[in-house]
């Protein structure tokens, strides 16, 4: 089944609807790799369940895990006590903690980047929110002895390229966000173990970072006192230096011309409302929707219903924390036949205010751009 999409360049203007083993259908962008993103009328809800959660990985090799055996090799030259760890270990032998938090694909919406740039074209479903149980990773590493020439600590996975010559997926992170309180090794997601497609047996959590920083099937951590190199650090998941200054720097990675995509953006999407959807005059029309930013907190949602000349708040519902989807509704009643665009944007508790246009970069990242959905008034 094919699920039309607005706003996709030519040649990708639908997907396949697709089911991977234990995941309702999703948009299917490929197999191998398995990339499925999330259609938006499943964001009802402010926590994404675990069958409807998008599915992104750079390797096909994605083996199935024997939890019994799994383990954990905690290591690198910045570390005093290297040691392994067990799933019933990583459970039982650290404090667990749990939080919602959003993960999202750093390229997702780059499907709707103008101009078209190369890569998986996602749309608006490269994202979810999820509630974590884990491990604090800065306690794993207290236990190793971390030492005080630590500049980077790096993580490794199971999956593997189908070619030699493919670069194996390493990604590291700045030592101070690898011991911030929020970043964890989960085992559990929604109450639930891991499913296999979003990183079974454990994988990293880092809280309002993208995530490409995520590691799934996590398998090594090294803590190092010289910054990784790696095709997916280097090379990969890079933004032009100075173009995002809002960002949490990633010094250590940094070149002269580029440095690493951290942060995730501040947006707000619809759930409830399709383009071409058609409503009656003198009747209420709500609209429901998420908002997100990297941790801040929402201030504020505002619609409008004139092309951007004049915004309304919307009311925002429950929060789940500062990390997590903020759910929120806006009811208005037209008064009139004819065409209305509705915008929505997100306001954060630093007020960023969500970007009306989009700051071009090659790979297509931080596209949070305002969205028009048009509707019919009858």
């Amino acid at each position: 089944m094919r699920l039309a999409r607005a706003g996709l360049p030519s040649g990708v203007e639908s997907d396949m609807l697709d089911s991977l083993p234990g995941k309702l259908p999703l948009l299917k962008h490929s197999f191998r790799p398995p990339n499925y993103e999330t259609p938006v009328e499943y964001f009802s809800d402010t926590i994404t369940p675990n069958d409807r959660f998008f599915v992104r990985w750079h390797h096909a090799y994605i083996p199935e895990i024997d939890a019994a055996s799994w383990r954990l090799k905690i290591g690198g030259d910045a570390v005093e006590r290297p040691f392994d760890l067990t799933l019933e270990q990583l459970k039982q032998e650290f404090e667990p903690v749990e939080l919602v938090a959003v993960c999202q694909c750093a390229g997702n919406r780059r499907g709707l980047c103008e101009p078209h740039v190369p890569g998986v074209q996602w749309g608006e479903g490269a994202v979810g929110n999820a509630g974590w149980r884990g491990a604090r990773l800065r306690d794993i590493l207290t236990r190793a002895g971390l030492r005080l020439g630590a500049v980077e600590v790096a993580f490794n996975g199971a999956d593997r390229p189908v070619l030699g010559a493919t670069p194996d997926f390493v990604k590291s992170l700045p030592v101070w966000k690898a011991v911030d309180d929020n970043t964890l090794v989960a085992y559990a997601m929604n109450g639930s173990p891991l499913p296999h497609w979003n990183g079974f047996p454990a994988r990293l959590i880092v809280p309002g970072w993208a995530g490409t920083y995520w590691v799934k099937q996590i398998t090594g951590v090294s803590a190092l006192t010289q910054p990784l190199k790696s095709f997916w650090m280097n090379s990969a998941y890079r933004i032009p230096k100075g173009k995002f200054p809002a960002d949490d720097r990633f010094l250590s990675q940094d070149s002269e011309t580029t440095t690493p995509v951290t942060e995730i953006d501040v947006l707000s999407l619809m759930t409830n409302l399709r383009e071409g959807q058609r409503f009656s005059a003198g009747r209420p029309v709500a609209i429901q929707g998420i908002a997100w930013d990297p941790g801040y907190g929402i201030r504020r949602v505002e619609i409008s219903l004139d092309e951007g000349r004049t915004w309304q708040s919307a009311t925002l519902a429950a929060d789940l924390g500062r990390f997590s989807f903020r759910p929120w509704r806006f009811t208005f009643t037209p008064r009139s036949r004819g065409d209305l665009s509705v915008v929505s944007r997100a306001i954060n508790a630093q007020g960023i205010v969500q970007t009306e246009a989009w700051i071009a970069n090659p790979a297509g990242y931080h596209n949070n751009v305002i969205r028009k959905i048009g509707i019919h008034i009858v």
